[in-house]
């Protein structure tokens, strides 16, 4: 048995003003010399007339001193606004910096399968377990719900030539659906499932083949009290709600299904992703 696992990377694919301290400005007096022998009389009434023509009375200096107050309080505001700005511009600046490392593409890897004849690609960080039951099987080590794996029907048993032989894609999904409710049949006391067909699709993939796409989804409730009386005391609460998707394709006369596990609330955050792998999916033909 030869399995060559490649390790490609792929990327699918989120003015302020200086303020400069002002200088103190010295106001020169000169000083105007009065010859010797000129009378004063005339000097002293001009020099009054001046005095009480510039001087300010108590009103006066108060209404003059809120202007200077005011005027302090109107340059103080813009640059307490202006600091503001600095501060909040330098700590949004810091909290932005996570969310750009964290906007990375997600990596794949790409697994090949020489002897069963099958590839796809699985995000980097997934890790394989061993003994799922499966022929191959990966998970997610952070969401214990979101998985893949893939799915091969027996050579012995069963002839398959084209994926039309389930029929359309619509009656292909139905079986699908059937076959993962068999699977997570429970037979716990107050257990009920709910579940539907989502969507079915057909395409040709590069290869050129004919591959199904199916999508549905699964929820199963559980009642907090299974074994109470009254039926008010048993409450029915949602356990988990999961999307099953399945790529459909045939080669060497076997039925291949690539299959994916995740919960709706992280598809609705990875389904790129998700769709990038289930695209991936191809059938080869193996060694006679």
């Amino acid at each position: 048995m030869t399995i060559l696992e490649t390790c490609t990377l792929y990327s699918v694919g989120f003015g302020i003003p200086s303020l400069s301290s002002a200088r103190p400005k010295f106001c020169s007096q000169s000083h105007a010399a009065i010859p010797a022998g000129e009378p004063l009389a005339k000097s002293v009434p001009m020099a009054r007339k001046f005095s009480e023509q510039h001087s300010l009375k108590k009103g006066d200096m108060e209404k003059e001193g809120n202007s200077a107050v005011l005027e302090k309080k109107d340059f103080a505001v813009p640059r307490r606004k202006a600091m503001t700005l600095i501060f909040s511009s330098f700590v949004l600046s810091n909290y932005e910096l996570p969310k750009v490392a964290y906007a990375q593409p997600v990596e794949f890897r790409e697994y090949i399968d020489t002897f069963d004849g099958y590839s796809f690609l699985y995000p980097r960080n997934w890790i394989q377990v061993r003994g799922a039951g499966a022929d191959i099987f990966f998970r997610d080590p952070l969401v214990l719900d979101e998985n893949l794996s893939v799915e091969i029907s027996s050579p012995s048993s069963s002839k398959y030539k084209s994926v039309e032989d389930l029929g359309p894609p619509e009656e292909a999904g139905k079986g699908v659906l059937r076959q993962y409710l068999t699977e997570f049949m429970s037979t716990r006391l107050g257990v009920r499932r709910e579940s539907s067909v989502l969507s079915t699709s057909s395409r040709v993939a590069d290869d050129g083949k004919l591959y199904y796409d199916v999508e549905v989804n699964i929820k199963s409730y559980a009642n907090n009290n299974e074994l109470a009386v009254m039926p008010q005391d048993r409450v029915p609460r949602l356990e988990w709600d999961r999307r099953y998707l399945s790529v459909l394709g045939v080669e060497n006369n076997c039925l291949y299904e690539l299959r994916i596990q995740t919960p709706e609330k992280v598809f609705a955050q990875e389904e790129s992703d998700i769709r990038a792998i289930m695209d991936s999916f191809r059938v080869n033909k193996t060694a006679a």
